[in-house]
């Protein structure tokens, strides 16, 4: 495994273009295999974990082409994958493996679902619960890790599922489920998660509708068995890659970038909103719509931030730019408080301890809790040495976090087993040293 060094970088400037979205081109993928007809999918993010899914769904007999800049998906229809004895790899993608375990519940397919050792870690009953509602047939119920192999049904029951938790995987897998159903299927969860499967599904032609209960939980209803329409997607750039270039150059003297093209949906707003709380200089312009997704240009500056506490509210809109987040409080002054995370200590690693000890190791004083943790920020004069090597725990956005936090430390960190940094950002070490970042390979 490669690793990389970040040194002590003057400014940052210039504009850029990061990658297309991970969450949404997963999705055009997925749904796009039950769309009836060719759908074109333009800036696709190609990184290994959306790879991973398109080379999943070849393997189930969906037609997959990549023509110049442009990929192709032939799509089947609702609920039209046959076969057995299928084994799908999907690398270290989550949610890849948990949509399509969605998607195959909604047929009459049966698979056996693998990841590598990051993600055979990381748990599964929270899809498989609902998933057995519909009518799914798992090896083992009870095996919370993969390998998982699953069953799916032609026509699968509809149901009404409390979500305990708000996650677009679950939700999402549990209505491409509902596509082929003969009913309504219905996901009602504490708080909205990001809609990016709804909203495709709607552009594409299903009928779901989302409405907010006296309760204040969140509905979203879908009737079974439409006929989704090849229309085109275009990828817009994906926000929580945006958040490491627009953290870096906030914490950088004398930075100054804009990111083009970004999605700003606001279920993803979450790390803009609270860095704007925290005084930072963000600005949108350029605002519009592509394929039922809103996107802007985002334009920051360096900035003076002061700690905040963040609402427990914002924590489903941002809960993979903690990390980042981090080493923004980092040059806070006072205190930035984040709880409600514990759905952190699921991710790729357990990314509050991860945080946590990579901080401590540069001097920084931060309390770790179950479900949070309060960072004492160093504030904008006081120098942090650095001189450590951070273990990336086979996490790209720890690894990338840390490659920002060492554009300001008196002496390089290196970050040890980067090229995780592939499964979602491939091209972060080349668009940072092109805004002035001083990254090195070692």
């Amino acid at each position: 495994m490669n690793s990389m060094s970040s040194n002590k970088s003057s400014n940052l400037s210039g504009e850029i273009i990061v990658p297309g979205d991970k969450s949404i081109s997963h999705r055009a993928l997925i749904i796009g295999s039950m769309v009836t007809g060719k759908l074109k999918i333009k800036n696709l993010l190609e990184s290994e974990d959306v790879i991973a899914t398109a080379d999943a769904l070849k393997t189930l007999g969906i037609k997959i082409n990549k023509n110049k800049n442009i990929w192709e998906v032939s799509g089947n229809g609702v609920g039209n994958l046959y076969g057995s004895n299928f084994s799908l790899d999907l690398g270290n993608s989550g949610t890849g493996s948990r949509l399509l375990m969605g998607l195959i519940a909604g047929s009459e397919v049966e698979a056996t679902i693998l990841g590598d050792n990051s993600l055979s870690k990381r748990p599964m009953k929270r899809i498989i619960t609902p998933l057995l509602k519909t009518g799914a047939i798992f090896d083992d119920p009870n095996n919370d890790r993969l390998p998982i192999k699953i069953k799916g049904s032609k026509i699968p029951l509809p149901i009404e599922y409390f979500s305990p938790v708000a996650s677009a995987q679950i939700k999402s897998s549990i209505l491409l489920a509902g596509l082929s159903s003969t009913g309504n299927t219905t996901v009602i969860e504490p708080d909205l998660s990001r809609d990016h499967s709804e909203r495709m599904l709607k552009y594409l032609g299903a009928k779901i509708h989302t409405t907010q209960l006296p309760n204040s939980s969140w509905k979203i209803t879908l009737e079974g068995l439409p006929t989704l329409k090849p229309l085109n997607i275009e990828i817009p750039s994906d926000p929580s890659s945006a958040a490491f270039p627009t953290v870096a150059s906030i914490i950088t003297p004398n930075s100054e970038v804009k990111i083009l093209n970004v999605c700003v949906n606001n279920l993803r707003m979450g790390l803009y909103d609270s860095l704007i709380d925290m005084g930072a200089n963000i600005s949108f312009s350029n605002r519009r719509e592509i394929n039922g997704e809103p996107i802007a240009d985002i334009s920051t500056r360096y900035s003076i931030l002061k700690g905040i506490k963040i609402p427990k509210s914002r924590v489903a809109s941002m809960i993979d730019e903690f990390p980042i987040l981090c080493i923004a409080a980092v040059r806070a002054i006072g205190e930035t408080e984040m709880e409600g995370i514990e759905e952190l200590r699921f991710k790729e690693t357990d990314r509050i301890r991860a945080m946590s000890e990579g901080l401590k190791s540069v001097g920084i004083e931060i309390k770790e809790k179950r479900d949070g943790m309060i960072i004492k920020g160093k504030g904008p004069d006081h120098s942090i040495n650095g001189n450590v090597t951070i273990e990336s725990r086979l996490d790209h956005r720890i690894a990338m976090s840390f490659l920002c936090l060492g554009l300001i430390t008196e002496n390089p960190i290196k970050v040890k087993e980067t090229d995780t940094i592939n499964s979602s950002f491939p091209s972060f070490f080349e668009i940072m040293n092109k805004i002035g970042a001083n990254l090195k390979h070692k």
